[in-house]
């Protein structure tokens, strides 16, 4: 961090929480934090800096939601730990980065891999390692170098069906296109099939959705977020050890230092108002106690249950929204512990379309230090393969099965090696973001002062997503509470929130007069 900024980007914009004091001088409030993922963590982070009591509920063993980690011992009597699978820490999440800087004030805990290669299965490569960082640059880079979008494909493009590119704001870019799907958006603007595969339908599938069922504004504001409207760029960095070593243990010995009550393997049942002041928490073995606000961090089948079964919270059209949320088709990860190492020049990360199911290949003895010590141990290497958005109906074991040919397809000197150990875990609990469904997502605040919501699902409001709308919404979960109390709340960081360009502003609000007047 430099110049007071939290990153490299001297556009990134800065968002100031309401004034108040410092923190609570004397007994502070009670807060319930239901979910122990990165929403959950921030908010808690946040409120017991500031003073307040909190109590932490979390239904599994382990701190880390969707970037939990847990033991397993493997068929050589190796102790391991698995997770659901590599997550991408992009220099433009400010806000998380900010979450982790509490127990690591340099990021020292991250590594950055030096290229984010996407494959297509017909020979095409794109690589973002040469790319500018800065918008236009990083646009025009692009094309200069990439062998799937050319100049001539430039301006084959429908400019006017482009426009929404260059000018993204929140909550203008809903407004304009969560009626339309992904798929139809990128036909429209007439991109090369070539690069529709690798450098869109790749992105869109980082929300784990087909891009049939994806709402195209959330596919813009990810073109604004890493490339059209940040100059950090597409690079990234990723943990240089499993989650709960490198993230989560750290900042729960930090939050217990703060006083927090963590309770994990406690899942919360139920949540009543409790007269108009307090709200009554239900745990698991009917123990209830009181709190003075909590916020609901959980994913989205978690919300929609616990709202379900809480039927005086909020109010009967706020529950029935939550009721209307949904969540993506089934994602398979797949970690290969092999006999043998992959070639040494293969990427520690590598996007890939066209091959089957396979949506990307982790190398993470490349940057994970205990799958590392493991292959150096054996000769071998630890292999994770990703497949998002499968089709319910198929057999898992196929899936699975299919997921391994394919590896030895990509690359296919794994296709001499043994499997010393494997590991397949399902999960089908991340939010569904589909067209027409950004009505229904609830907003950080609920109508209710008590009761505040965070979470990836969450409206912030704000240029954010992913991992880094977690973090952020979990700060703004807090910051409502501090400010209905008095208390100054967390300063808040985003990418811009529009184009970068003064004339690529006015070209669009043009293309949109003509719409009008057409």
């Amino acid at each position: 961090m430099s110049g007071g900024f939290p990153g490299r980007d001297r556009r990134a914009r800065r968002v100031d929480a309401r004034g108040g004091r410092a923190r609570f001088e004397a007994d502070g409030p009670r807060v319930a934090v239901v979910g122990g993922g990165i929403a959950g963590l921030s908010a808690a982070t946040v409120l017991a800096e500031r003073g307040v009591h909190v109590t932490l509920y979390e239904r599994d063993a382990q701190l880390g939601g969707r970037l939990a980690g847990w033991g397993t011992r493997l068929a050589d009597g190796s102790q391991a730990t698995m997770s659901r699978g590599f997550h991408a820490f992009f220099r433009q999440y400010y806000n998380l980065r900010a979450l982790l800087r509490r127990t690591d004030p340099g990021l020292n805990g991250l590594t950055g891999l030096a290229d984010y290669p996407l494959r297509h299965r017909d020979g095409g490569r794109d690589s973002f390692a040469r790319v500018p960082r800065t918008p236009p640059l990083s646009a025009l880079g692009f094309v200069a170098q990439s062998p799937s979008f050319g100049w001539r494909d430039l301006g084959r493009m429908n400019p006017r069906a482009a426009l929404p590119l260059l000018n993204v704001s929140v909550p203008g870019v809903y407004e304009a296109l969560d009626g339309v799907s992904a798929t139809e958006f990128l036909t429209s603007i007439r991109f090369p099939e070539a690069a529709h595969h690798l450098a869109f339908e790749v992105f869109s599938r980082s929300f784990f959705a087909d891009p049939a069922t994806l709402s195209a504004a959330e596919l813009v504001l990810m073109f604004h977020i890493y490339f059209l409207g940040s100059s950090e760029g597409l690079l990234f960095d990723v943990p240089r050890e499993p989650f709960p070593q490198a993230l989560w243990d750290p900042l729960a010995r930090y939050l217990g230092g703060l006083g927090v009550d963590i309770r994990t393997g406690a899942a919360v049942r139920e949540v009543h108002p409790a007269g108009y002041e307090r709200v009554e928490v239900v745990a698991d073995a009917a123990a209830v106690e009181q709190y003075d606000a909590v916020v609901l961090a959980l994913d989205t089948a978690g919300l929609r249950a616990l709202v379900g079964a809480s039927p005086g919270l909020v109010g009967p059209a706020w529950r029935a929204s939550i009721a209307r949320l949904r969540t993506t088709p089934p994602f398979l990860v797949s970690r290969l512990w092999l006999s043998r190492p992959v070639a040494g020049d293969r990427q520690g990360f590598l996007g890939t379309s066209a091959f089957g199911g396979l949506d990307n290949v982790s190398v993470l003895d490349r940057w994970e230090g205990e799958a590392h010590r493991w292959a150096l141990r054996t000769g071998g290497s630890v292999v994770e393969l990703h497949a998002y958005a499968v089709d319910p109906a198929r057999r898992r074991q196929d899936v699975e099965q299919d997921l391994v040919g394919q590896l030895r397809e990509v690359y296919p000197e794994t296709g001499r090696a043994g499997i010393v150990d494997v590991r397949h875990e399902w999960r089908e609990d991340c939010p569904l973001f589909p067209v027409g469904g950004y009505r229904d997502r609830p907003g950080v605040r609920t109508g209710d002062a008590r009761v505040v919501v965070a979470g990836d699902l969450v409206r912030t409001g704000l240029p954010v997503a992913l991992m880094e709308r977690a973090a952020t919404s979990g700060f703004l979960a807090a910051n409502a509470l501090l400010e209905r109390w008095g208390v100054r709340g967390e300063t808040l960081w985003t990418v811009p929130d529009r184009g970068r360009s003064a004339a690529a502003r006015a070209l669009v609000a043009l293309g949109r007069r003509t719409a009008g007047a057409g």
